[in-house]
């Protein structure tokens, strides 16, 4: 095998083993805060509500009928199709939650906020996020997994550190969203 094929399987394991912790770690940190938000709710006596169906909308995920995280209480989602077959599901628009304040424990959102066209309307999820529940968990892409940087409806970056939650529109993203709608 000469040293050119050598380099290149070595860039591509390399590259393989880069993406897999990535992606590891995205779903580590989604599990670890769906339990938190699910510990929180039932420790406050009052439901869960997961906003981000947990069936998704890829074709990969219904196919293989393999929930990214459970239903909680009440689940609600944009898409039916994300609901899969939850028990309690709700379609609506996390800018405008159909629920009284604080009539929930705990919301645990899975990779919505991104999905939204910018930060003021990601700020306008939050507030109504804070709204509905005691306490708000959020799950979002990893910046080091390629496909955050692939998928093109993903307008925003979203991020936690010491209890805030920070957004940051992605370049050209905004003007993508409103010259497709």
């Amino acid at each position: 095998m000469s040293i050119i094929y050598q380099i290149g399987f070595g860039f591509l394991l390399g590259l393989m083993i880069w993406q897999g912790t990535a992606l590891l770690h995205q779903t580590l940190d989604k599990n670890k805060k769906y339990e938190a938000a699910s510990a929180f709710a039932a420790a406050s006596g009052k439901p869960l509500l997961v906003i981000g169906g947990p069936m998704g909308i890829t074709w990969l995920r219904r196919f293989s009928k393999m929930m990214a995280h459970g239903y909680g209480d009440v689940c609600m989602d944009i898409d039916l199709r994300a609901l899969g077959d939850c028990p309690c599901g709700v379609i609506a628009d996390v800018r405008h939650i159909p629920f009284s304040d604080k009539a929930f424990g705990a919301v645990f959102v899975s990779h919505v906020l991104e999905h939204l066209p910018d930060t003021r309307d990601a700020k306008k999820a939050l507030t109504e996020l804070n709204r509905v529940a005691d306490a708000v968990f959020i799950a979002y892409p990893n910046k080091h997994y390629v496909v955050s940087w692939l998928i093109p409806d993903h307008h925003l970056w979203v991020w936690q550190k010491d209890g805030k939650t920070y957004l940051k529109q992605r370049k050209n993203r905004q003007k993508d969203f409103k010259s497709a709608g």
